[in-house]
C-alpha cells in the first residue's frame, strides 16, 4: 500500500506545475484526498481537497482561482494543477488519503523563483 506524490520542481513566478498523487494497493475513489504543503519554518497547511463520494472540492483562500484539484479514478490518481505560481507557494507538497485507512505520500518539492 503506497501513496506517491510527484511532479514538483523549479518554476518561475507565473508558471505552472501539475502534481500527481498516485495510489497503489488501494482504490482512491473510496477516499477523501487532500493536498497539504509545508514551507520552511512554517506549519503544514491544507491546500485543497476532493471527496471520494461526489468529487466535491475545496481550496484554501490563498490558492483559489489558481489551483485545481481533480481525480482520475481509472488511473487511481489525484492531480493538483497549479497555475500563476507565486514565490509564496514554495513548499514541500504532500497528499493524503483518508478513508478506510489513512495514508500520506512522501512529499514533492515545489520551488517558485526567478
Amino acid at each position: 500500500v503506497q501513496l506517491q506524490a510527484s511532479g514538483g520542481g523549479l518554476v518561475q513566478p507565473g508558471g505552472s506545475l501539475r502534481l500527481s498523487c498516485a495510489a497503489s494497493g488501494f482504490t482512491l475513489d473510496d477516499y477523501f484526498i487532500g493536498w497539504f504543503r509545508q514551507a520552511p519554518g512554517k506549519e503544514r497547511e491544507g491546500v485543497s481537497c476532493i471527496s471520494g463520494s461526489d468529487s466535491s472540492t475545496k481550496y484554501a483562500e490563498s490558492v483559489k482561482g489558481r489551483f485545481t484539484i481533480s481525480r482520475d479514478n481509472a488511473k487511481n490518481t489525484v492531480y493538483l494543477q497549479m497555475n500563476s505560481l507565486k514565490p509564496e507557494d514554495t513548499a514541500v507538497y504532500f497528499c493524503s488519503a483518508i478513508g478506510p485507512g489513512v495514508y500520506w505520500g512522501q512529499g514533492t518539492q515545489v520551488t517558485v523563483s526567478s
